[in-house]
């Protein structure tokens, strides 16, 4: 049997209250996370995105700037998250015509105390919600699936990656 102490949730005070948890006396290392998701469509949605004819204009790189702006508002959006001041955060989307639809890949960067997990998760989402928007006009049956985290790195708990089919 586990320690209980050990799994006690870390956001939550001894009297059952949510908590930021205190990094101030935690190492700046360098951390690093990647997350992904994807956006299914139908095949004609996915061609007007591809070939800029939907009613707002260039989804992909609209998206791919509002993904990053998504990463950079996580402590805004999450409240435990901390603020990460140098955050760096790569979106990038690109299409699989198998779904059909699209797929977001982020990779969020930065040295400090605490990781970027959620930022990078936050892009992702970020970005597919604006896909999602940007092209609601001509294809309300678009679905957001499958977003999480692949990889992260760095921190006193180290390296983690998503294990093969999970």
């Amino acid at each position: 049997m586990s320690d209980p102490s050990s799994s006690r949730l870390t956001h939550v005070d001894p009297e059952g209250r949510p908590t930021m948890v205190d990094v101030s006396a935690k190492d700046w290392t360098p951390r690093r996370a990647v997350a992904a998701g994807r956006i299914r469509m139908q095949p004609e949605t996915l061609d007007a995105v591809l070939e800029e004819r939907t009613p707002k204009g260039d989804v992909l790189r609209v998206a791919e700037v509002a993904g990053i702006m998504a990463g950079k508002k996580t402590a805004d959006l999450i409240p435990l998250c901390h603020p990460l001041p140098g955050l760096t955060v790569r979106v990038r989307l690109h299409p699989d015509r198998s779904l059909p639809g699209l797929v977001a890949e982020v990779e969020a960067q930065v040295v400090g105390p605490t990781g970027v997990e959620m930022e990078a998760l936050t892009a992702v989402m970020g970005a597919l919600l604006t896909v999602y928007d940007m092209a609601k006009a001509i294809d309300r049956t678009m679905t957001i699936e499958a977003v999480r985290l692949l990889l992260k790195e760095g921190g006193a708990s180290g390296s983690w990656v998503r294990p093969e089919g999970a």
